[in-house]
């Protein structure tokens, strides 16, 4: 996980059409860019633009899982949006040609996956993972607004064998919220403060967490409320170009 004041970082997120699609069962490709399993490591090889500043993005990540996959759980009472760690522990090879990056460090993959649009079931979300002081395991606090009815939360342990326990709650901490005004609350031990944000949108916002060992966890909210009102869908284009 990157020091606070230390991070660089180059954004890319093209939405493509279905014909620039391809998949099986250990490959993925959408453009030009491509995941495919090579044996038990996880290979993705990138060629893709930066905006709003175009720049070359290209390379390759390796993910190196140390444990398989944790279990799925549903994020809402009907079942319509499941989310799941794919490698609970990992490493990762990061190697960028362009723009000339190269480094090494302990991973974490998850997904989501869903029947229908997010902004239809959720209000927003907060989303944290913390590594464990062991350095082995981790703790996944995951809180969910749905439309109806009251939040849901997954608080979660990590071992390091990859199994999943629950917790008990943590305490709640309300912390700053960023430059576009989205809500930022974070989970666990006082004192929480935020270290650095990595991304911050009208609708979106990860950030570096730090509690009072010098953990860090990485943060993540996200307002559907806000996605759904018209200037930020007018905004998207310019963070997610739709190439065809």
């Amino acid at each position: 996980m990157p020091a606070p004041g230390r991070v660089r970082k180059l954004w890319c997120m093209t939405e493509r059409s279905d014909q620039t699609l391809q998949r099986d069962a250990r490959s993925l490709s959408i453009g030009p860019s491509r995941l495919r399993w090579q044996g038990q490591d996880l290979l993705v090889t990138l060629d893709e633009w930066a905006v709003p500043w175009p720049r070359k993005l290209r390379g390759e990540l390796c993910l190196m899982p140390a444990v398989g996959p944790a279990t799925e759980f549903d994020l809402d009472a009907a079942g319509h949006h499941r989310w799941q760690p794919v490698a609970p522990r990992a490493r990762i090879a990061v190697d960028l040609s362009s723009p000339g990056w190269r480094w090494q460090g302990d991973a974490y993959l998850d997904h989501n996956r869903g029947d229908r649009p997010l902004e239809r079931d959720f209000a927003h979300w907060q989303w944290q993972r913390q590594q464990a002081s062991d350095g082995l395991g981790s703790r996944i606090d995951y809180v969910t607004q749905p439309r109806q009815g009251p939040a849901r939360a997954l608080h979660l342990s990590i071992g390091r064998d990859g199994r999943l326990q629950t917790l008990d709650p943590p305490a709640t901490h309300t912390l700053s919220s960023t430059a576009w005004g989205i809500d930022r609350t974070g989970h666990g031990p006082p004192p929480l403060a935020v270290a650095g944000t990595l991304e911050s949108g009208p609708f979106y916002a990860r950030t570096l967490l730090q509690d009072a060992d010098g953990r860090l966890a990485v943060h993540e909210s996200l307002s559907l409320d806000r996605f759904q009102q018209r200037w930020v869908q007018g905004l998207l284009p310019f963070r997610m170009p739709r190439w065809g």
